[in-house]
């Protein structure tokens, strides 16, 4: 008599959990005082909240959305302020860990030389293009100054091997080091219009094209479609009246 066989679905793995945020040596405002001294789970749902993080100089890098439900908090030894402030998981979006190398560079303030991002891999370099649009968007218009029409641009298109290094040298080329001038064609075509350093009409001097044009006017789309990013941007540039010269 044959025996029963059944099959055995094996369980699906746990989804990972992200470890608790933890805010340290924070001075709460009168709102999360109050909060913590009411001690109850309703006072400590404090909602949705934005956390800003700001450079080692003071000044706006990037923001991140949470819900901020409060887990435990830790007063200082002293019984002082600052505290420590750990809120629940599972309410806020970890940031990968590979971004952490950008992160650290960019505390220390904006690059003051071109080119600080031509050693990362392709998906560094998308961190780091995160980073300059995140820091250029939280930047009132009023800050942000326009060269006069006629102005000439230079790129340094030797690094120019994948996407995001493209948007990194066309905002160098234009803003100077972390500079940021579109991270995608819609974006580049947004920035053309004014209120991101350019005014039209300008030139570019584009140099070592050579480069980006191997790398980049041969791809696939996600579809399998062809895709020349190359020719597409230049298109962009010029219907934005910058007329482009290859070198």
């Amino acid at each position: 008599m044959a025996g029963l066989v059944r099959r055995v679905r094996p369980h699906p793995a746990p989804e990972p959990v992200a470890p608790p945020l933890v805010l340290r040596g924070l001075r709460p405002g009168d709102r999360l005082r109050d909060a913590l001294s009411k001690g109850t789970r309703r006072a400590l749902d404090l909602g949705v909240a934005v956390l800003e993080i700001r450079d080692d100089l003071g000044e706006p890098l990037t923001d991140r959305s949470l819900w901020a439900k409060v887990g435990a908090w830790r007063p200082s030894p002293d019984g002082i302020e600052p505290i420590d402030l750990e809120f629940e998981e599972g309410h806020f979006r970890p940031v990968p860990e590979y971004v952490r190398p950008v992160w650290e560079r960019w505390f220390a303030g904006p690059p003051d030389v071109p080119n600080a991002w031509a050693a990362l891999d392709t998906r560094l370099r998308g961190a780091w293009l995160d980073t300059v649009r995140e820091r250029a968007g939280r930047r009132h218009r009023s800050d942000r100054r326009d060269r006069p029409a006629g102005h000439a641009y230079e790129l340094d298109g030797r690094y120019v091997t994948d996407r995001p290094g493209l948007y990194l040298a066309l905002g160098e080329a234009v803003n100077g080091p972390g500079g940021y001038f579109g991270g995608c064609p819609d974006a580049l075509d947004d920035c053309l219009r004014g209120t991101f350093g350019y005014t039209a009409p300008a030139t570019l001097l584009w140099r070592d094209a050579e480069t980006a044009r191997g790398h980049l006017s041969r791809t696939l789309t996600p579809e399998g479609e062809p895709d020349d990013l190359f020719a597409l941007v230049l298109d962009v540039l010029a219907d934005g009246g910058m007329r482009v010269t290859l070198a």
